[in-house]
């Protein structure tokens, strides 16, 4: 039998201040992330970034990790920047930086994102921030259709595999290298629900679980647990 307090696993990190909200009070939240992030980056990374930063250039930017990464070594904006983007926390990062009116188009997917990049430039070269486990989908697509892809790895994730042995109503997942980190450790229950941020995270985990599958209303953390406790409190009464 389900505890009547629900019990939520974040394999990712998630802000200390978040987790405080009343609406929280009544749930038991666990947030061990299952991978690290290094932003670090040699000199020769840092010159490319630089340089690009003053060319007219077409960007693509599917993750908000590489967002990030890049703005920290930005002294000015872009010189005219035609940006490519995931939606919601990668576009609004990418909004905060390198301002709206360079972002061409957003998409919730990169193979959406890369159909939406296709018919629309005239470039021969796209230049895609990443990071070293980047997913495939996006330059693959671009390459079958003459579009050179210039990859800079602007982040660097690691795999922290923890093996648990408590058993939870959900388990949240932020990104699919953290799926991959935690079922290469562990298993669920067959009634443990697992909620993801978006539908590349999803096709990740049906790799490793037949469990249901339930993708965030929006690809926000606070949000995404909010839908985690009311699912699981709806599931026991």
């Amino acid at each position: 039998m389900q505890s009547i307090k629900p019990t939520i696993l974040c394999t990712g990190p998630v802000e200390e201040a978040m987790l405080l909200s009343p609406e929280y009070k009544d749930a038991e939240i666990d947030v061990i992330p299952f991978t690290s992030i290094s932003t670090e980056l040699p000199e020769s990374t840092q010159r490319q970034i630089k340089d690009i930063l003053t060319r007219k250039t077409v960007v693509v930017f599917t993750s908000s990790n590489a967002v990030r990464s890049v703005g920290t070594y930005m002294k000015k904006q872009p010189a005219g920047w035609t940006i490519f983007c995931i939606g919601n926390t990668t576009f609004s990062l990418a909004k905060k930086y390198f301002g709206e009116e360079n972002i061409k188009e957003t998409a919730s997917t990169a193979s959406k994102l890369a159909e939406k990049i296709i018919p629309v430039i005239d470039e021969t070269e796209v230049v895609f921030f990443c990071g070293n486990l980047r997913r495939s989908e996006l330059p693959d697509a671009l390459r079958k259709k003459g579009i050179e892809v210039k990859e800079i790895i602007t982040y660097k994730t690691s795999l922290v595999p923890v093996s648990i042995n408590k058993k939870y109503d959900a388990v949240l997942f932020f990104s699919p290298s953290a799926a991959e980190s935690f079922f290469s450790r562990n298993s669920v229950p067959r009634n443990t629900a697992l909620f993801v941020m978006g539908e590349t995270t999803a096709e990740s985990i049906k790799k490793f679980s037949t469990n249901q599958i339930i993708t965030g209303d929006e690809p926000d953390k606070n949000k995404l647990i909010s839908q985690a406790i009311r699912f699981v409190r709806n599931d026991q009464a």
